[in-house]
Parts: structure tokens; sequence; C-alpha cells
């Protein structure tokens, strides 16, 4: 199974983060599934790759302090391919994604932590 997780620091009011993302995960080519208060699971439309190389997201967030508008973002890519090769399917729609996540006008990237398991 390959895995990608990353988490960032974001300065963003928790309301707008919906419907950033649900723009964000259209262009990785994925669909929100599943939504809770604080968290998005999507998963990657079917048809381009196999089905063990589809890719599922899924995006927790909480605000970092009470009183602040920063909230930190923790992702995890992952699908059930072998990670064989360095630059796999889900490799690159993670790195779509977090480029996306990190040059995102919407808001102010505080910062980032990308971890490739």
């Amino acid at each position: 199974m390959t895995r990608y997780t990353a988490i960032f620091t974001i300065a963003v009011t928790i309301e707008n983060l919906q419907p950033v993302f649900k723009h964000i995960l259209s262009n990785c080519g994925c669909e929100i599934i599943y939504t809770q208060e604080y968290y998005f699971m999507a998963r990657e439309f079917p048809g381009k790759v196999s089905f063990s190389e589809l890719v599922i997201i899924e995006i927790s967030f909480e605000r970092v302090t009470n009183t602040s508008e920063n909230i930190r973002l923790n992702i995890v890519a992952r699908n059930e391919e072998l990670p064989l090769k360095l630059n796999n399917h889900c490799s690159q729609v993670f790195d779509l994604l977090t480029q996306l996540i990190a040059d995102n006008s919407h808001w102010k990237l505080v910062e980032s932590i990308i971890l490739r398991n």
C-alpha cells in the first residue's frame, strides 16, 4: 500500500475550507465522497487508472488555537498500489495536491511538513 502524508498550517477562516477544497480536489481528479465538520474524504474518479491505483485522500483539520485563524491540515493520500518506484501514481496525485494547497491564493501558508512513508 502506498501512503503519503502532509501537515499544513494555513491562515484562513474555517468556513472557507470546503468550497476551496472541493475545487482543489477536482483539479486533482478527485471528488469529495464523505464529509464531516472537520474532515473530508475524497476519491479519484475511476477510469483513468487501474482499481489498485485509485487514490483516496483524507483531510482532517482543526484550529491551532481557539483565538487564531490558523488551521492545521492533516492530509493522507493512499492507494493499494505497491510503491515499487518513487514516481508512482499516488505520489503524482499527492505532489499535485500539496502544490495546489501551497500555492492557493485563498489563504496564507504558515508551515508545511511533507512525509513520504
